[in-house]
């Protein structure tokens, strides 16, 4: 078992018996989550520490476009709600990149292509970025900034 999923067990078992309900609902969430994710496909598996994360990086962004359509729908009770879940969280991600720290990997990846990089090797340049990033940048992100430093 992952250490994530492991740590996860570990806090929820200390919120329940502390009664804290919105820290016990949250972390139910995302375990149910990874358990829905290992039994997905033809046969149950074990995920590795990077699934999880990734799944836990998909429950943090749904979160924050859920917060996003209620501000613009005028609700912001649940607007907040939603952004103390993505605090929450965010506690078990790694730090985010900052953008100095993409600018210099796409930069890198980009010179590693060569001087006649062009379009073409967008996807080439992306997968590497992501690679190096391991989920610690948005993918959009990563993708805007390799299309201007290949069109630039």
């Amino acid at each position: 078992m992952a250490a994530l999923k492991v740590q996860l067990r570990s806090d929820l078992t200390t919120s329940m018996k502390a009664r804290d309900t919105f820290r016990t609902s949250v972390l139910r969430m995302v375990l149910s989550a990874i358990q829905t994710e290992e039994v997905a496909g033809t046969s149950a598996r074990e995920l590795s520490e990077d699934e999880e994360r990734a799944i836990l990086g998909r429950e943090v962004r749904k979160r924050k476009e859920s917060a996003e359509l209620y501000t613009a729908g005028n609700r912001p009770e649940l607007a907040s709600k939603e952004l103390a879940e993505v605090e929450l969280l965010g506690a078990y991600l790694p730090t985010a990149l900052t953008e100095a720290e993409v600018d210099a990997i796409v930069a890198e990846e980009v010179g590693a292509v060569g001087e006649d990089a062009s379009m073409k090797q967008m996807g080439q340049v992306i997968k590497a970025v992501n690679a190096r990033a391991k989920g610690r940048a948005e993918g959009s992100v990563i993708a805007a900034k390799v299309k201007a430093a290949l069109a630039g």
